[in-house]
């Protein structure tokens, strides 16, 4: 085995940090898109809180050999009622996007799934107090015409599913906001293992309401998109370790390509093009504002040298 992985291991250490980067994030996106199918599937059978908790209890069991290998010492923190609120959040972002793979296509949903940079960064002048220049304004406008574009108010019927994708997007954008704050304070490491607790516990009661056995298939695939879930991240989360932001979320797109190649081969979807249209508009804002980000942060560390 060693000797059958060796050369693609040199291989891969030879690479530039930007080509491990592009690789890790590319593979990242079908990592998410597969979930997603997976949950989709899953859809018919079991609901939206099984599925949630499940894939929040499998993603505790991944995450036991970090906190073994690493200690315990990370869980210590002042912060405990942020981490319960950011978890509010994230456990109706998780709800609700969940919900919504049960009304609406894959492709459809990762379109507007888009969005949530784009709320984040409203609330980060509500918030944040943040000041955005005309530039990001016209990036901001962009995206909510791509939201538009996709749902068309008033010129097709009133669709459940894509309104919980926008609540789904706007709920996230409130976690990336309260996480950005946390991060001040706290590691990656402490965030994830309290949210990970936390929306298990969010996710049990409704979970037990709603309770069905899964089937010995369901048992597999529930396992399974919570590794790709969790493999999604860390990939996500390496990559941005390789290399800037600005080289690797380009390639973040190919979620959509991924949700239209798979809602066509196991759900025989066919996405418009307005979810084309409007998902390649929300994708541009969202890439722009998180480069225009990058770019004041790299200023503000020169300037303070």
């Amino acid at each position: 085995m060693n000797t059958l992985v060796a050369p693609y291991l040199r291989l891969w250490r030879a690479a530039s940090p930007e080509v491990r980067g592009i690789v890790l994030m590319s593979v990242s996106t079908f990592c998410f898109v597969a979930m997603h199918t997976m949950i989709r599937y899953l859809s018919t059978d079991l609901s939206a809180f099984q599925i949630a908790f499940f894939r929040n209890v499998f993603g505790i069991l991944v995450f036991v050999p970090v906190m073994l290998r690493s200690g315990l010492g990370f869980m210590r923190t002042e912060r405990l009622g942020m981490h319960a609120l950011r978890s509010v959040f994230n456990i109706g972002a998780m709800l609700m996007f969940f919900s919504a793979l049960a009304l609406t296509d894959v492709a459809h949903a990762t379109a507007l799934g888009f969005s949530a940079p784009v709320f984040a960064a409203v609330l980060s002048v509500v918030v944040l107090g943040e000041r955005f220049r005309i530039r990001r304004w016209i990036a901001i406008l962009c995206g909510v015409v791509g939201v538009v574009l996709i749902v068309r108010p008033g010129y097709i019927p009133f669709e459940l599913g894509p309104m919980l994708v926008v609540g789904s997007a706007f709920f996230w954008s409130i976690c990336l906001i309260l996480i950005k704050l946390m991060s001040r304070t706290e590691s990656s490491l402490t965030i994830v293992a309290y949210m990970n607790i936390f929306l298990t516990l969010y996710a049990l009661g409704p979970a037990l309401w709603f309770w069905e056995w899964p089937s010995a298939e369901g048992w597999v695939l529930l396992a399974a998109l919570s590794v790709m879930g969790t493999l999604g991240q860390l990939m996500v989360s390496q990559s941005l370790k390789e290399t800037e932001p600005t080289v690797v979320m380009p390639f973040d797109f190919l979620k959509l390509i991924w949700a239209a190649f798979l809602g066509f081969i196991i759900f025989g979807e066919i996405p418009d093009q307005f979810v084309w249209i409007g998902g390649a508009l929300i994708f541009g804002s969202s890439f722009y504002l998180a480069w225009r980000e990058s770019q004041i942060r790299k200023a503000a560390a020169q300037a303070g040298r």
